[in-house]
């Protein structure tokens, strides 16, 4: 009995390479917004340089005007650029904001991620407060004392203080001149209230809140590391306590 003929079929199933799927292309603006990112990045153009001419731009790239146009009305909502109007179209100063923007509303959904941005919170601040102590001057001192003695107030009469307790860390760790960590520091504390809605929910001893922040101000007054480290971690315990028991509720 004679075996039976195979197929083209399975002829080229066994012995040939399967045909590999078309990749789409990126959207033409996407190209587009990748050419004037390598632009900005060769020419080594800083914050308030001009781009040139969306005409010129679509002539050199060979697109339409509004592929340009909507390449830079997208690199102008991550904020890399900026139009003036009747002017022109300017590299922009980096701001975090844009992703601060992003970041928050990525994660107002996320229990896991709004814990994460507090250790992430916790860790930073812990782990530089040691330079703080080195450095603040009785001046920065006086102004955290000023700032807790406004909390104690509010927390006396039941009042959120979400504004002074932005400010007392961003005050905490200004003598240290490090402008990226004052806008981490920013970027966290925003990103963590808007996430965690954190300034609306109910604690229930507003009292205790403030006492973290002033015996953190005293510590470090105190040039006393080991107590500042503790008492910023039950600052960030307390955090975590208001959080999940409005969770529960």
């Amino acid at each position: 009995m004679s075996e039976p003929k195979s197929s083209p079929e399975t002829k080229l199933n066994s012995e040939q390479k399967s045909i590999e799927p078309l990749t789409r292309p990126p959207l033409l603006h996407v190209s587009v917004q990748e050419s004037l990112r390598k632009y900005i990045q060769s020419n080594q153009l800083k914050a308030g340089d001009p781009l040139p001419p969306e005409t010129f731009l679509a002539q050199r790239l060979g697109v339409g005007r509004n592929s340009v146009r909507e390449a830079i009305k997208a690199l102008e909502s991550i904020g890399i650029l900026e139009t003036r109007r009747g002017i022109g179209v300017f590299v922009k100063e980096f701001s975090f904001k844009p992703l601060l923007d992003n970041l928050a509303y990525g994660l107002q959904d996320s229990l896991r991620d709004v814990e994460e941005l507090r250790e992430i919170r916790r860790v930073l601040e812990t782990g530089l407060i040691a330079k703080t102590i080195e450095m603040i001057s009785a001046e920065d001192i006086a102004a955290l004392r000023q700032l807790t003695e406004s909390m104690r107030r509010r927390a006396e009469r039941q009042e959120s203080f979400a504004e002074e307790d932005q400010q007392f860390h961003q005050l905490l760790f200004r003598c240290q001149n490090n402008h990226m960590l004052s806008a981490l520091i920013d970027i966290f504390w925003v990103a963590f209230n808007k996430a965690s809605n954190f300034t609306s929910l109910d604690n229930p001893t507003p009292l205790a809140t403030w006492r973290d922040h002033h015996e953190i101000v005293e510590a470090v007054a105190a040039k006393d590391v080991d107590r500042a480290r503790q008492r910023l971690d039950d600052h960030y315990r307390g955090i975590q306590q208001v959080i999940a028991k409005n969770r529960i509720a």
